[in-house]
C-alpha cells in the first residue's frame, strides 16, 4: 500500500507490527508475521534508512517514529522528488519544441507528405468539389452501400454535369442491388445520356474517388463515412487502388444490362451471397456487404435452400460445395 513512499510490503508489516509493541525484537517479529529473520532485519534496517525507526537514548533498541511524522515527512520527500522531475521535464519538453521548431522546416523540405486526413462529411464533400472540378482526365470512383437518396443524386448532378462537360472521363461503380431502385436507375441513364459510364458489380471493397489516376480519396472509416477520409498522392498507394478499380470495373456489368446468370443459374449477386455467408459473415453482415437488406437477404437464401433441396443452412453449404456453387 506504502510502496510509493518507499515502503515494501514486509517493511510495511514490521513497522505496523512495531507500532503496536515496540519492544519485540527481531525473533519475536519473525514468529509473528511468519518471515524469516533474515527479512526481518533486511525490513529493520530499510524501515532506519527511511527514518521511521529511531534508537533511543534509554537503551538501545529500535523503536518506530510516530507515523504522523515519519510517514508524512516520506511524503513530502516524494514530493519534492514529484516537483523535481516536473522541472526536469518541463525543460526536456522545452528543449524538444526548440528542436523542432529548428528542424521541421528542413524535414518537411526533404521528405513530400503523401497524405492528408480530412476530418467530418463536411470537409469531405467540399474537398471532393474541389478535386472534380481539377480534374482533366478521369473521375473513377466506388459506390457502396446499396440505393442512393434522390437528394444525394440530384445534388451531385450539377458537378457531374461540370466534369463530362470538360472531356472528363467519368466511370462509377454501384453495388448490384440499386437495379432494383428507380431513382438509382434513373439517375444512371441520365449520366450515361451526358456520357459517363456506370457499371455494377455484387460487392465492393470500400468507397473511393480516383481522380486523374494520381489522387485517391478513401473513408478514414469504412463503416462509418461520416469520420472523414484520407486524400493520397503517393505513386504506391495511388497505384495500387487504380488497379484495384481497373479490375473491378472489368466484372462489372452496364447498369442498362440484365442481371446475367451463370450456368448453374446464379447471378453474381447470389454466388457473393453464398461465398460470403460460407467465410462466415451473418446474415446482417452480408446483406450490408451487398447493399441489401435483412429480409432481402433471408429471402434470396430461402430460395436458395429450396433450388437446392436443402432442409438446413449446414445442408445447403454441402450442397452448394458439392455443386460448385462455391
Amino acid at each position: 500500500m506504502l510502496e510509493l513512499l518507499g515502503l515494501d510490503a514486509e517493511a510495511e508489516a514490521v513497522y505496523r507490527l512495531m507500532l503496536v509493541n515496540h519492544h519485540w525484537g527481531v525473533a519475536e517479529l519473525a514468529r509473528r508475521l511468519s518471515f524469516r529473520e533474515p527479512t526481518v532485519r533486511a525490513a529493520l534496517e530499510r524501515l532506519a534508512d527511511l527514518r521511521l525507526l529511531h534508537r533511543s537514548r534509554a537503551d538501545a533498541d529500535l523503536r518506530p517514529v510516530d507515523p504522523k511524522v515519519g510517514l508524512r515527512d516520506l511524503l513530502s520527500k516524494q514530493e519534492s522528488e514529484l516537483q523535481r522531475k516536473k522541472r526536469d521535464f518541463d525543460r526536456c519538453e522545452a528543449a524538444l519544441t526548440s528542436l523542432l521548431g529548428e528542424y521541421s522546416d528542413l524535414y518537411t523540405g526533404s521528405v513530400q507528405r503523401y497524405a492528408e486526413q480530412l476530418i467530418g462529411i463536411d470537409a469531405v464533400q467540399e474537398r471532393i468539389q474541389e478535386l472534380a472540378a481539377s480534374a482533366t482526365t478521369e473521375c473513377l470512383t466506388f459506390n457502396p452501400g446499396g440505393a442512393q437518396s434522390e437528394a444525394s443524386l440530384n445534388a451531385s448532378k450539377p458537378l457531374d454535369r461540370d466534369v463530362i462537360a470538360r472531356g472528363v472521363r467519368m466511370r462509377t461503380v454501384y453495388l448490384d442491388s440499386v437495379r432494383n431502385d428507380a431513382v438509382t436507375n434513373d439517375y444512371a441513364v441520365w449520366l450515361t445520356e451526358l456520357g459517363g459510364e456506370v457499371g455494377t458489380v455484387p460487392s465492393l471493397p470500400l468507397r473511393m474517388l480516383l481522380i486523374d489516376r494520381e489522387i485517391a480519396l478513401v473513408p478514414v472509416d469504412p463503416e462509418n463515412t461520416r469520420k472523414g477520409a484520407v486524400q493520397l498522392t503517393g505513386p504506391g498507394p495511388v497505384a495500387g487502388l487504380v488497379a484495384l478499380f481497373d479490375r473491378v470495373w472489368a466484372a462489372a456489368v452496364p447498369l442498362g444490362t440484365g442481371p446475367e446468370r451463370d450456368e448453374r443459374g446464379l447471378t453474381r449477386q447470389e454466388q457473393e451471397l453464398l461465398r460470403l455467408l460460407s467465410s462466415g459473415l451473418t446474415d446482417a453482415a452480408a446483406g450490408k456487404q451487398l447493399g441489401l437488406s435483412l429480409r432481402t437477404v433471408r429471402r434470396m437464401m430461402a430460395d436458395l435452400m429450396e433450388r437446392l433441396e436443402a432442409r438446413s443452412r449446414f445442408e445447403a453449404g454441402l450442397r452448394a460445395g458439392q455443386r460448385g456453387w462455391l
